[in-house]
């Protein structure tokens, strides 16, 4: 592990490789597990408030969770999360005509309905990460099915670190980014 800022980062971020096969999965993260998708806090107000913007970007087996169980529930752990369609995939997921998971979150988003693409959870995913008081931890969640992104980050020769840019700088911001970035090149040597 090694620190930047007040994160405690896993050098497996940085050595293993990832790039999303949906071809492959099929969306598997949005449908598998036992739990909706990680939610901070400030991200229970936005999906209260954008629910409206969203529907219409949804499935109805989605709608019916959500109204039946809110835009967000407590899980197990007691954190928030997104709710569930029949305990299996999440509420905001749709599929495509080849039976690919899709973010009714990020859909709503690219056509301009908001200006929040999705959880942060989903965005860094193989990235979790978990706030300590004194410190965030940056981890690689291995999930068997994500083995063909793991196959396919390796051909391409795309660390997840890389992989996961655009949603580190959302969450670290850039600066630590590029920090981040400086510490890659010196493990790699």
């Amino acid at each position: 592990m090694f620190q930047i800022s007040n994160t405690l980062i896993s050098e497996e971020i940085l050595e293993n490789d990832f790039v999303c096969n949906l071809s492959a999965c099929k969306g598997a993260c949005c449908v598998e597990g036992q739990s909706g998708a990680p939610l901070e806090e400030e991200e229970t107000k936005i999906l209260q408030d954008s629910y409206e913007k969203v529907k219409p970007y949804l499935r109805k087996e989605g709608i019916e969770a959500i109204e039946a169980q809110g835009p967000f529930v407590k899980g197990l752990d007691g954190e928030w999360e997104t709710p569930l369609v029949n305990d299996k995939e999440c509420a905001y997921v749709t599929f495509d005509n080849k039976g690919i998971a899709k973010c009714g979150l990020e859909e709503a988003y690219n056509t301009g309905a908001t200006d929040w693409k999705k959880p942060i959870s989903c965005h860094l995913y193989p990235i979790r990460t978990r706030k300590y008081s004194a410190f965030t931890a940056v981890n690689y969640h291995k999930w068997a099915i994500c083995d063909p992104a793991c196959s396919l980050g390796e051909e391409l020769k795309v660390p997840i670190y890389k992989f996961v840019k655009e949603a580190l700088v959302r969450k670290f911001g850039q600066v630590w980014y590029n920090e981040l970035e400086l510490v890659a090149k010196e493990h790699i040597k």
